[in-house]
């Protein structure tokens, strides 16, 4: 059995309601009923790949059917380039630093928090 990778497959990062207990929810398209949630953007991912995890060996392990194929691309996560002030980039290494995630971690959450506020739009 190979064994999936969580950065192969799209997840949507957003904002819980207050009246939903607040904090941020983490979903998959491809992978239904997987999900996860955290106070912040950072530790819903973070706990979001326990539950991917635990989704895929349930999927594979005790329901042996195979791993579902994503539908956004086969292998490695996409990759750009972006230019940017060198002031905004040593604010961006600094926030990634106070938070102790990668600027690529970092810049990922919030790209998928700012696509998370506009869904629906």
């Amino acid at each position: 059995m190979s064994k999936p990778k969580f950065d192969n497959y799209p997840f949507d990062l957003r904002p819980l309601s207050k009246t939903e207990g607040g904090g941020w929810l983490i979903t998959w398209p491809d992978l239904p009923g997987c999900m996860s949630d955290g106070e912040t953007p950072e530790e819903a991912i973070q706990n979001g790949r326990s539950a991917f995890a635990a989704w895929m060996a349930t999927r594979q392990t005790k329901l042996g059917l195979p791993v579902p194929k994503t539908s956004v691309h086969t292998g490695k996560p996409a990759r750009f380039v972006l230019r940017t002030p060198q002031s905004m980039h040593a604010r961006l290494v600094a926030q990634a630093q106070k938070e102790g995630v990668s600027l690529n971690t970092l810049v990922t959450t919030l790209i998928a928090e700012n696509l998370g506020s506009h869904a629906g739009i």
